[in-house]
């Protein structure tokens, strides 16, 4: 029997840890889901007889080294922070890891330690970065097997709210890890456009001028950290155009640019929040940081204000110190939470510029998830069913990959597209 420790139970391990369990017994796999909270895994086994829940403290070396001991393979579902500790245990003890996060620079430099262990560490697994790679790689090597040189690469990525789902000024509903939502784009973004390095800070990232559309459907987009790192994974160097982006509403766009001129995000100062309504912390904090130019007039973005609570005077906050990111979080968890009957959606879109014979072609791919319920959502089932099919194909033999990877390589991708096509994850041409 096949031992699986999934390390963390959050909202993106639903399909993930459900796909597991129903192919243990024709697999012969038996799932250890641990978690900081035990219900979380407890709900998550839901009674199956070949899982089992373990409450884990990440910073408890002992009961953390003793559940990867006795694993063949690792999928951390932890925030991208803890991986390394789980990683060094997997170099220790020679068990593969898979992950959804980018590979940080604490596992590069493990690199070559885990080639020479003859184990697999498998990062950026999960939807974006995952199917991502791993579509759009199928789509380049097909076109540079086919004679084509491209010459521009656009991919575009978002977790989204249902059209049937849509009933907020915003536009959205938190589907994934709500502190990454409010965190996005902080670093900025680097990529390459008409062949310049454009570097944009996270005060101007948010612009409604980005636009695409997809599916007659009209999108914004805000370009992700750091693109230009991924020109010579793809080997793309030809290409004059290389970015990767995040797909919102246009009015999501618009909003959360005037959230980041009002410094709503930051992360240096703290507030007391006792006895505040958020009216009074938005005040409050407006006033104290200088801020009252940056007061919006737009009708559309005064009403997603209002939808997020910032003018309401009655329930005070309460909840100590915090600073305005956390506040925002707070207020968003509240106010744009997916209700049991709503369904998310997660679209992706690639356009892909190429040179043949003389001629110049544009490819576009787009593949379209709508989740079921609240529960099982589109982003849980684009994040961990990928996961879930590279450890059951490393685990038969079928994917036999050692080393330091993320999946851009057919051996990887090939197989994992190929199942997820079969449980409607699948791409469509959109226009050749």
């Amino acid at each position: 029997m096949k031992e699986i420790l999934v390390a963390g139970a959050g909202k993106s391990s639903v399909s993930l840890i459900e796909y597991l369990l129903q192919h243990a017994a024709d697999k012969d796999l038996h799932i250890t889901v641990a978690d900081a909270f035990l219900q979380n895994a407890v709900d998550k086994i839901n009674g199956n007889k070949h899982g089992t829940a373990e409450k884990l403290d990440v910073n408890d070396t002992e009961k953390r080294q003793q559940l990867v001991r006795k694993s063949d393979i690792v999928i951390s579902m932890l925030p991208p922070a803890l991986h390394i500790e789980l990683a060094k245990d997997c170099l220790l003890f020679e068990k593969h890891l898979l992950t959804a996060s980018y590979t940080d620079e604490g596992v590069k430099k493990m690199s070559e330690a885990i080639a020479d262990k003859d184990i697999l560490f498998l990062y950026e697994m999960g939807l974006d970065p995952g199917i991502d790679h791993m579509s759009a790689m199928q789509m380049i090597h097909a076109i540079q097997k086919d004679g084509g040189n491209i010459i521009s690469f656009k991919s575009h990525c978002g977790g989204l709210v249902a059209p049937e789902s849509d009933n907020n000024p915003w536009h959205y509903k938190i589907s994934w890890n709500p502190a990454n939502v409010v965190r996005a784009g902080k670093a900025g973004a680097s990529f390459k456009q008409d062949g310049e390095i454009e570097n944009i800070p996270y005060e101007h990232l948010f612009s409604p001028e980005n636009k695409v559309m997809v599916n007659d459907e009209l999108y914004s987009f805000y370009a992700n950290r750091d693109s230009l790192a991924y020109i010579d994974l793809y080997n793309l160097h030809s290409a004059k155009t290389f970015v990767r982006t995040t797909l919102r509403h246009p009015d999501f766009i618009k909003g959360w640019a005037s959230i980041v001129d009002l410094q709503l995000t930051d992360e240096t100062k703290r507030l007391q929040t006792a006895g505040l309504s958020p009216a009074d912390f938005f005040k409050k904090h407006v006033d104290e940081n200088g801020l009252q130019k940056a007061l919006p007039n737009d009708p559309t973005i005064l009403e997603q204000f209002a939808f997020i609570d910032f003018y309401d005077d009655g329930e005070h906050i309460n909840k100590g110190l915090l600073t305005p990111c956390e506040t925002l979080q707070y207020l968003l968890e509240k106010n744009l939470v997916l209700t049991p009957d709503d369904k998310d959606m997660i679209v992706m879109l690639h356009e892909i510029e190429f040179e043949k014979n003389g001629n110049t072609h544009l490819h576009k791919s787009c593949l379209v998830v709508i989740g079921d319920d609240n529960i099982h959502t589109a982003m849980a089932k684009t994040v961990g069913l990928p996961l879930a099919i590279a450890a059951t194909k490393i685990l038969d033999g079928t994917i036999k990959l050692r080393g330091l990877h993320i999946p851009i390589v057919p051996e990887v991708y090939e197989v994992v597209m190929s199942e997820l096509e079969k449980l409607g994850i699948k791409f469509e041409l959109v226009e050749s």
